[in-house]
């Protein structure tokens, strides 16, 4: 597809946002987890319950509305396949941060969904979920980890990633119907992404 320089509008009821992949060949230096006391859980056949409620306190604010539009068939069918794991970041014995990590295709492992909730934001919480993530994932015989993100993120995401040993390789423009209009997320949720409706 030809995207020509200068402005493209997008219609009103919808979102659009610059997506930016990350990859990785090889385990990256180990970086030492902050103080904290985290620990990490594997949730082996996640209650979908469990796992919307996760997702939406983790990625509400960022606009996260892929799977809250799934239906629990559509839902299960991801979160409950062969090579599809799940994991929870605890903190002071609640569920506070979410890792899915998907080894679907042979050799490679997708950060498929990877953050903690606001309240954890900025303590090292997300390095110490990290650190965790690139261990389980390069104990696997994959020669690739990836992951992407976009600007409904949070705006210290891509240098993270770059930080954790990510290198950037590709980048998209996503277009959807803005989650807030159909109740998918909380109308205040995202309030960096201006509701044009």
């Amino acid at each position: 597809m030809m995207i020509s320089d200068g402005y493209s509008d997008v219609p009103a009821g919808k979102i659009a946002a610059v997506v930016t992949h990350l990859e990785m060949t090889a385990p990256p230096e180990r970086r030492d987890d902050p103080p904290g006391a985290w620990t990490l859980r594997k949730v082996d056949t996640p209650a979908l319950a469990w796992y919307r409620d996760l997702f939406r306190r983790v990625g509400e604010e960022w606009l996260w509305f892929s799977r809250a539009r799934m239906t629990d068939a559509e839902l299960a069918a991801i979160i409950h396949a062969p090579g599809i794991e799940v994991y929870a970041l605890v903190a002071d014995g609640s569920d506070e941060g979410l890792l899915e990590l998907g080894f679907r295709e042979p050799g490679q492992c997708e950060l498929t969904y990877f953050g903690v909730t606001a309240r954890l934001i900025g303590t090292g919480a997300a390095r110490f979920l990290m650190n965790r993530a690139l261990e389980l994932a390069w104990s696997r015989d994959v020669r690739r980890v990836w992951v992407h993100t976009c600007t409904f993120d949070h705006p210290s995401a891509v240098a993270f990633y770059q930080r954790s040993g990510f290198r950037a390789f590709r980048r998209q423009i996503e277009v959807a119907d803005d989650p807030r209009l159909d109740g998918t997320v909380s109308r205040t949720a995202a309030r960096h992404v201006p509701i044009i409706d």
